[in-house]
């Protein structure tokens, strides 16, 4: 009789497990079905409690791209963070959104189409949303927050860290050293601009200092949007990219409360007046690809790390347009 794969490793999982001392392994089944699933994490039970609270995380680094993993491209956050406020659209039970945050930022282009549609979703389902800054809210992070009605923080929390960074390289020295040259044949003056091959230029630097400060004057404009008992001009004067403490940030109106998740929780049911409700949060397997956002990925990872290819070193030594705390601006005095 011929097994197949599984019943092998079922076997010898059993076998293994028979000869350890103390535990074994966990054999659990798992749907086949990949889409968001949704899992109740806290609030009321009951079979007349059909409200729901939904907590949507922003992790890390927020990048329109998958994250590299040991054994391949883990989700792309945009195209999961989409997919999540999609599933909450189009589920009448839901009736308030928390948005719990814990990232230093991001792409600018990443953090605004995630901003957009959040807004979106408020716009068209008029329901409540409420922000939890955790460790870290800074850049892009508090610019996803400003579409919150609602910022509660961590009185450690790391917020603000208002504008943008454009990360440029430059190794003509290093090849020069190991003799080896490069020569671009472009169409004009600027096509090779911010080339890692080549320093920066000073119209080149001026072109980049312009998309800087257009970039910058819309997250300032976003922040006023969304804190408009600050202004524009109180809220230009705080971002000067550097971070506040969440207790400073409370103090200087780029938050509304100090508070933890559960603050967030309930204070999310109460702009909702939902006096029950459930909580709940999506998950998925690996691998399943929602919507258009998730085409944008990495490229299959080597195991040998000496293998590296052009397109991999061109991706993180070309210039990058960002709404990132990178941790080198100062905290804010009181």
């Amino acid at each position: 009789m011929k097994y197949g794969l599984g019943w092998a490793v079922l076997a010898a999982a059993i076998l293994a497990a028979g000869c350890m001392p103390k535990g074994g392994f966990l054999v659990r089944p798992v749907s086949g079905d990949e889409k968001l699933q949704e899992a109740v994490v806290g609030g009321d039970t009951g079979w007349l409690v059909s409200a729901k609270v939904a907590v949507v995380d922003v992790d890390g680094l927020i990048m329109n791209q998958r994250e590299g993993g040991m054994f391949g491209s883990d989700e792309n956050p945009v195209s999961l963070f989409v997919e999540k406020l999609d599933r909450i659209r189009d589920d009448a039970d839901v009736r308030a959104v928390v948005l719990r945050i814990n990232s230093p930022g991001g792409g600018v282009t990443a953090t605004d189409l995630m901003y957009r549609r959040l807004a979106a979703l408020k716009k068209e389902r008029g329901i409540p949303v409420v922000a939890a800054i955790q460790d870290v809210g800074a850049s892009g992070g508090y610019y996803l927050a400003s579409a919150a009605d609602t910022i509660l923080v961590a009185p450690t929390s790391v917020t603000g860290s208002i504008g943008v960074i454009v990360l440029t390289f430059n190794i003509e020295g290093t090849l020069a050293k190991i003799g080896a040259e490069t020569k671009a044949i472009t169409s004009g003056p600027l096509k090779d601009m911010a080339s890692p091959f080549k320093p920066l230029g000073p119209e080149a630097e001026k072109v980049l200092q312009g998309l800087v400060s257009e970039f910058y004057d819309r997250f300032v404009d976003v922040v006023a949007a969304g804190r408009p008992a600050l202004g524009r001009d109180a809220v230009k004067a705080l971002a000067d990219g550097r971070v506040y403490s969440g207790t400073q940030a409370v103090a200087k109106g780029l938050a509304d409360a100090t508070g933890d998740l559960q603050d967030a929780v309930a204070l999310a049911r109460k702009r909702a007046g939902l006096k029950t409700a459930r909580t709940v949060m999506y998950r998925r397997p690996w691998g399943y690809a929602g919507n258009v956002y998730s085409a944008a990925g990495l490229g299959p990872v080597q195991v040998n790390l000496g293998n590296l290819s052009a397109p991999d070193v061109m991706a993180w030594l070309r210039p990058q347009f960002l709404y990132l705390w990178t941790g080198d601006g100062g905290a804010a005095k009181p």
